[in-house]
């Protein structure tokens, strides 16, 4: 039976959206498709979690935002994030899906790459748009993903021609404010032999009004290309939180990278995924996250190989506090085939409270004989023996239980392959267990 879920979108309303941001007819119609089919899918499934009572449906569509061109008119918490212009070299923020600031080197122009927001990427770039938008994360998987497809009002494009190499970070902020439903897209391509690095930052501004946030994600990668992608979501614990990020490793020996810290302190679920497609291709997937408060947290993390030798790794810590709960699954699937394939992973959940909940859970799916693969898990609380030392030798408890903590989520922060987001990671660190 599906579950009663009405968005708060109808569909002249969208097309009437869609028209004023003189978007191509396809889109148009994919947007009503998807409308349409998130009326009668299900909610998704995730292990542990259920979340038929979540909120995704309280939000409003307007942005009541203005666009601006001044770096000086970005909120303090957007400055501190991309420092000094004089310094800014790649960057896009957002405000509730409108874009408030923007700065890209000439040079990447000059070398075809293309990174822009989605709504001006609909204008000018629409047949690669065409090509990929919603293929590795397809609308009819979920009630959730078709809300997205129908809904999309930010976010950003990037293309990275073959045998390009962009040398500075692309760097996009996204804000969220009030009740906004935001339903935020990023799409990235890089090419063969190419090379990229992309950061961003989610975080709320202003009023904690009841809102939804549904982001996705799509990576896709060619022959020998290389891409770092970072991720620090800080939402409010008024926000829930539905995140999808993909990455199609298409490309013979291509390799992406993922650092991301999920610091929301609402509820929150996220699946990231990765498909490693060509031979000898690699993926790697690092992540952190802090729970306090009463939040539910669900994130699972998949590496599945199609392709032969080739290498999967996984990496979650967690640290989990008051009265947070956090499900961390690990799956690495290896398919018939996929010969010499590794896949290996850890996952290890850390609980400061006796009402703190942590359930780690690695899983291997193997369809063939001739690949490694392994797994660890762990879940418990501070040992008081590491408790009784620090403090015997004159720190406080408070001091004992920080450098703990930080001894805990340092084998992921500290080999994050982006410098400025372990920055910001242990800085949300010290600010969300203190």
């Amino acid at each position: 039976m599906t579950t009663e879920v009405t968005f708060p979108v109808q569909q002249q309303e969208l097309q009437s959206f869609s028209k004023d941001r003189r978007e191509p007819q396809w889109f148009t119609d994919q947007r009503l498709k998807a409308l349409d089919q998130a009326e009668h899918l299900e909610l998704p499934n995730p292990d542990k979690t259920k979340i038929t009572k979540w909120n995704f449906t309280s939000f409003t569509f307007d942005p009541e935002t203005e666009a601006t061109a001044s770096y000086n008119e970005l909120s303090d918490a957007v400055r501190t994030l991309v420092g000094e212009e004089n310094k800014v070299e790649n960057l896009i923020t957002q405000k509730n899906g409108i874009t408030t600031y923007a700065a890209a080197k000439a040079e990447l122009k000059d070398k075809g790459v293309i990174f822009t927001d989605i709504q001006t990427a609909l204008e000018e770039h629409s047949d690669l748009m065409e090509k990929y938008f919603m293929q590795a994360v397809t609308a009819d998987e979920n009630k959730l993903t078709a809300a997205h497809a129908a809904m999309v009002n930010g976010g950003v494009f990037i293309y990275v021609p073959a045998g390009v190499k962009v040398e500075a970070p692309l760097q996009a902020v996204y804000a969220h404010e009030g009740n906004f439903g935001l339903f935020n897209h990023v799409l990235m391509i890089v090419e063969d032999q190419a090379e990229a690095t992309y950061i961003e930052n989610y975080l709320s501004e202003g009023s904690g009004d009841q809102a939804t946030v549904n982001i996705v994600a799509e990576v896709v990668l060619g022959r020998e290309a290389k891409v770092n992608f970072g991720s620090v979501d800080n939402f409010a614990d008024s926000v829930t939180t539905y995140v999808n990020r993909r990455g199609q490793v298409n490309g013979e020996d291509a390799e992406l990278y993922w650092s991301l810290g999920m610091m929301n302190d609402g509820n929150t679920v996220s699946d990231n995924t990765t498909y490693l497609h060509g031979q000898g291709s690699h993926a790697d997937t690092k992540s952190v996250s802090i729970g306090r408060g009463s939040q539910v947290q669900n994130f699972t993390t998949n590496v599945i190989h199609f392709g032969k030798d080739t290498d999967g790794q996984i990496l979650k810590h967690g640290v989990m506090r008051d009265r947070a709960t956090s499900i961390f699954n690990g799956i690495s699937k290896i398919e018939k085939g996929a010969t010499k394939a590794n896949g290996e992973q850890t996952e290890r959940v850390l609980m400061l409270s006796e009402r703190a909940r942590g359930d780690a859970n690695p899983i291997l799916l193997i369809d063939e004989d001739d690949v490694t693969a392994g797994h660890a898990a762990s879940v418990g609380r501070i040992d008081p023996l590491q408790m009784f030392y620090l403090m015997s030798r004159g720190l406080s408890r408070l001091e004992s239980e920080r450098l703990i903590i930080h001894g805990f989520l340092e084998p992921v922060v500290g080999a994050l392959a982006i410098d400025s987001v372990k920055e910001q990671l242990y800085d949300l660190i010290e600010r969300k267990v203190y």
